[in-house]
């Protein structure tokens, strides 16, 4: 695209909104009724995301799934504050803790789970499993194993909407650890001269695997990286879902009149890095720390403490949840595996020339037939 062309289309997009101010996210007011039923909404979310995930570490022990498994256990109320600010029609790019956003952009669970086990019935056919959840009616564009791997990828997505002048945007999730790798600035920058329609979000979770942010970044405060490249940003507190989804329609906002947004969501993981990480690296203190401030807890708490429920309609609630999930995960192990032959099904869109289906254990070359050798 020519920078006259770019120019001219860029000059007939609105200015975007002073929503965000000194770092910190305008809030959203909300009457009083709507508040309720939205902190209903959100915990009933949060709820659910929480048992899935718990059981989703329970069949990784009864080795149901193979392979990497990262729970968004204590990241529930960054999840779903942030899916509650997009549209249908925007898109959604993840890293590998992908579950929970899966089910709170509308994939239905049983489909996640089948996927988590490796079955037919899975959101990727079984052949994706944990880390590469994929949903084009959901536009949910993965689920990515390599650290950083979707930035480029989601930044590439924000150009081509900008360039066919959509109203879509894009929303971009990744985990505190990919702000110090390379693609992060390269995607930034690029979104900041360009001008794109996208929100990148770090899920500060303190942790880049086993070592703390403080160790690791130079600039602890990760937000204050859009500054850099002139993008604005942003802080929120990741526990509290009504916070972050007030920032997220303020980042979004933004991104759809025209610029790109860095939101920094700061949060906690419950578990280790993955489900057989024992997190040692922990001390006594800091995991009674992480107990306390559970948000799936603290948002019940605030319910009953404000009139919204009671512990009795509560306890109905998880009832309700834990027996919906046991369907979910009896449906996943029903589900068949997929066949072998069908592996190399989906490495292309089309066809592709001398693509090869060798499976392991095949030799490179086929064997010469006898005929042919003692022709």
């Amino acid at each position: 695209m020519s920078d006259q062309k770019r120019t001219v289309r860029k000059t007939t997009k609105r200015t975007a909104p002073k929503a965000i101010a000194a770092g910190v996210a305008a809030r959203v007011v909300v009457p009083a009724p709507a508040h309720a039923e939205r902190l209903l909404d959100f915990y009933r979310e949060m709820l659910f995301i929480r048992r899935f995930e718990e059981r989703a570490a329970r069949g990784y022990t009864q080795a149901l799934i193979g392979g990497y498994c990262h729970l968004n256990l204590g990241e529930e109320a960054a999840v779903v504050g942030l899916i509650s600010a997009l549209q249908p029609t925007d898109y959604l790019f993840t890293n590998y803790r992908e579950h929970g956003y899966a089910i709170a952009r509308g994939i239905d669970p049983k489909r996640i789970m089948a996927e988590l086990y490796g079955r037919v019935d899975g959101v990727s056919k079984g052949w994706g499993g944990s880390m590469h959840m994929f949903d084009l009616t959901h536009r949910l564009l993965g689920g990515y194993g390599i650290v950083g791997g979707q930035v480029p990828l989601a930044t590439g997505a924000a150009l081509a909407i900008d360039y066919r002048d959509g109203h879509e945007i894009v929303m971009c999730t990744m985990g505190d650890g990919t702000t110090n790798i390379g693609a992060f600035h390269e995607s930034l920058n690029i979104a900041g001269l360009w001008n794109l329609p996208i929100v990148y979000v770090i899920i500060n979770n303190r942790l880049g695997m086993g070592t703390t942010v403080e160790k690791s970044s130079a600039e602890p405060e990760l937000y204050k990286r859009g500054a850099a490249y002139r993008i604005e940003s942003a802080r929120v507190d990741g526990l509290d879902p009504v916070a972050v989804a007030d920032a997220a329609m303020s980042a979004v906002a933004v991104a759809r009149a025209g610029r790109p947004f860095l939101l920094e969501v700061v949060s906690e993981r419950l578990r280790g890095h993955s489900v057989v990480d024992p997190a040692k690296y922990r001390s006594a203190d800091e995991v009674a720390s992480l107990k306390q401030h559970d948000p799936v807890h603290t948002l019940a708490a605030r319910l009953v403490t404000e009139g919204i429920s009671d512990e009795t309609t509560l306890s109905v609630m998880d009832q309700e949840v834990m027996a919906n999930i046991e369907e979910i995960s009896a449906y996943a192990e029903a589900s068949a595996s997929p066949e072998v032959s069908t592996l190399f099904d989906y490495n292309y869109a089309t066809p592709v020339p001398n693509d090869s289906r060798r499976l392991p254990g095949e030799p490179l070359f086929a064997a010469a037939s006898t005929s042919g050798a003692n022709s």
